[in-house]
């Protein structure tokens, strides 16, 4: 989502004729608020954007740029404008890969991770570590509310994609429900998740279930990594689990007996409005405090979850 969001605002130069650097800021504000408000959640489209907006002022601010500015044709401005915003898409797509070589060194000989939440992150973290020929076991929590394939060449979503790229490369899965989570941590060496975003205090919001997997892990003794892009750190700072800019309806009270409820994850979650457009199956979030996590993993190296907003400060200041 935030490089998509990104992607979508250089089109938008690209298709657009500022002829100032106020215009073109003005241009890129007003559409990433449309782009934001088009979501029932918007925290990862809200990453990509503010980020590709503090780069674009960082641009427009260098030497260079100044120089192309003062000879007052801003078509060549606007031009290196979008090939340095394309540059930054490329650095951005290439962060999965160092991501998968930094994180693969977790893995090592005889450990079993458990993840869950079908993370392309975590995916690629797993590939790496089994294609430099770790021995290892993962253990993948897939939602009770997605069912299993009984294809051994599966690629849909759930997991299912992961956990057969993972079987050809000869590493052993075993696929449980949230509900034999507990269960099983006596037999994990760690946690691994991804996430949708990377708050200000080193906590992440990401796919609803996260957080209680984190806490069974704290109670456990068991090391919990999150595995995230640098452009998915957002300056936010939710103060507990309901204090996220999002809109969702996880806890859906009724008090009749006649009222429609299938039993099947989540209440409600389809039945609250959008202000705009966005998909109609968003899958609900939740929060992850801080003191979960062991360790964050970016393309920029391990942090401890503390090391966020230096991290934050160092992209925007």
């Amino acid at each position: 989502m935030p490089l998509a969001a990104i992607i979508s605002l250089i089109k938008l130069l690209t298709h657009s004729a500022p002829s100032t650097t106020s215009e073109t800021l003005s241009l890129l504000s007003t559409h990433s608020t449309a782009l934001k408000r088009a979501l029932r959640n918007p925290i990862a489209c809200t990453a990509g954007t503010d980020l590709f907006q503090r780069y674009i002022i960082s641009t427009l601010q260098s030497p260079t740029s100044s120089q192309t500015q003062s000879t007052g044709d801003f078509s060549t401005t606007r031009d290196g404008l979008v090939t340095s915003g394309e540059q930054f898409v490329a650095r951005a797509q290439e962060a999965r890969g160092v991501i998968a070589t930094i994180g693969g060194r977790l893995v090592q000989d005889g450990s079993t991770v458990l993840t869950a939440g079908d993370s392309r992150v975590v995916s690629a973290v797993l590939d790496a570590a089994a294609d430099k020929g770790v021995r290892f076991r993962v253990v993948y929590v897939r939602d009770s509310g997605i069912p299993s394939s009984s294809s051994p060449d599966a690629s849909g979503g759930g997991g299912d994609g992961m956990v057969a790229r993972l079987r050809g490369k000869g590493v052993a899965v075993a696929v449980i429900g949230p509900s034999a989570t507990a269960y099983s941590l006596g037999k994990i060496t760690m946690v691994m998740v991804g996430a949708e975003g990377v708050v200000e205090n080193g906590g992440i919001v990401s796919r609803l279930g996260t957080y209680q997997l984190a806490m069974l892990a704290k109670s456990a003794r068991k090391p919990v990594y999150v595995v995230a892009e640098s452009h998915k750190f957002v300056r936010l700072y939710p103060l507990g689990q309901y204090d996220l800019p999002i809109q969702q309806t996880v806890l859906d009270f009724r008090d009749r007996m006649d009222d429609a409820d299938d039993g099947n994850g989540p209440g409600g979650t389809g039945e609250e409005k959008r202000s705009g457009g966005g998909e109609e199956d968003e899958e609900p979030v939740d929060y992850t405090p801080p003191e979960l996590i062991t360790a964050l993993v970016a393309e920029t190296g391990v942090h401890i979850p503390s090391a966020v907003s230096e991290e934050l400060i160092k992209i925007w200041y």
